[in-house]
């Protein structure tokens, strides 16, 4: 949108130009600011330092900032064991587990003692008790076995079946509740979300500054790519950004899993920036104040992120 209302009014101007790409905003900035360039052409946002290093022209624009985040945040499997370790499940696992090698063996002595159709060699009597024990263990009911003391034995196996059902719950409600808590705490709807997690930048915007004013832990990306991608990895909880621009960047990557949350804040306002004095500036501002009059700024918008809310 700033290239083609740039184009627009240059050719009102009868100016000729030529494009300069740079890597960061810093880096236009500081080009601009020190005359190598004659207008900076981006959405960039007018505040008062860098005012002090460069001249700008009426703004042309309003914005703000949003946030950007994962779409599957809180689903994957180191996610879930991390909860349940932090929960202490993890230890009555364990704990668990250790009762069912200890039931194993138990098992199996008891049947080699009493079962004369018990398999012999260890190895396989070992196998048949193990999996005895993890048949209560995981559906609550045992596999086809002789009753062997009558019903003393009935009365025994029903409480084995009582301790299996037991742990069945205990270890489907545990996974549950981690589950529900991480679908919770992964949300991320503003930025009070985000209070004690690391979000993303692009180097040298005013989202930089006012994430650090915050005291927010950052990580500091050359550009939206970089970030979504540490984003889509994990590495940062959200993106700190201007609103248009991650609206434009999740409408036009719909493969990515990311989306734009919450409302608008630090709404701020862009401008062209030109060199201190530049003879350009007036000349500039007058013809922007000319697109503003003539709806051509709100047709440029309608195009290329659709009509006003």
């Amino acid at each position: 949108m700033a290239v083609d209302l740039w184009e627009n009014v240059a050719a009102k101007l009868g100016r000729q130009y030529r494009y300069v790409q740079f890597e960061t905003v810093h880096d236009l900035v500081q080009a601009t600011a020190s005359g190598n360039l004659d207008v900076a052409v981006t959405n960039l946002t007018i505040n008062q330092s860098r005012a002090r290093r460069v001249d700008f022209t009426q703004p042309w624009f309003d914005g703000g900032d949003r946030l950007m985040v994962g779409t599957e945040r809180g689903s994957n499997f180191g996610g879930l064991i991390a909860g349940l370790s932090d929960a202490g499940f993890l230890k009555a696992y364990a704990w668990i587990a250790s009762i069912i090698v200890v039931a194993t063996l138990l098992l199996t002595l008891f049947d080699r003692r009493f079962d004369e159709s018990f398999p012999k060699r260890w190895r396989d009597g070992i196998a048949e008790s193990f999996y005895a024990v993890m048949s209560v263990a995981t559906s609550g009911r045992p596999p086809s076995r002789k009753n062997l003391f009558g019903w003393v034995g009935r009365i025994w196996q029903g409480l084995w079946l009582v301790c299996g059902i037991a742990v069945l719950a205990f270890v489907t409600s545990s996974v549950t509740s981690v589950m529900t808590t991480l679908s919770l705490t992964s949300q991320i709807n503003s930025l009070d979300d985000v209070a004690d997690k690391t979000v993303g930048v692009m180097d040298g915007t005013v989202q930089e500054d006012f994430a650090r004013e915050e005291g927010l832990r950052v990580r500091v990306y050359p550009g939206i790519d970089n970030a979504v991608e540490a984003l889509v990895n994990g590495d940062v909880a959200a993106i700190i950004h201007d609103a248009t621009v991650l609206e434009y960047y999740a409408h036009t990557h719909p493969d990515q899993p990311v989306d734009v949350v919450g409302r608008l804040f630090e709404k701020d306002k862009y401008g062209f920036a030109l060199p201190r004095q530049s003879p350009l500036t007036r000349s500039l501002t007058v013809e922007l104040l000319g697109a503003l009059d003539a709806g051509e700024i709100d047709d440029l918008r309608t195009r290329y992120f659709g009509p006003a809310d």
